[in-house]
């Protein structure tokens, strides 16, 4: 569960990315959307073992 904000954003930052500026932008958008899902992947991990 917390690692599932990964993948979905990594995809949706590709494709965002592509419809943009192509190849370039997709690899843009790739790299923004990996960075952005490791950040809220995290913080969910913390906020569920905050919870506890």
């Amino acid at each position: 569960m917390g690692c599932l904000p990964l993948p979905i954003l990594f995809v949706l930052g590709v494709l965002i990315g592509h419809a943009v500026a192509g190849t370039n932008g997709a690899l843009w958008g790739a790299g923004i959307g990996l960075v952005v899902g490791l950040v809220l992947g995290g913080l969910l991990v913390m906020m569920l073992r905050r919870g506890r």
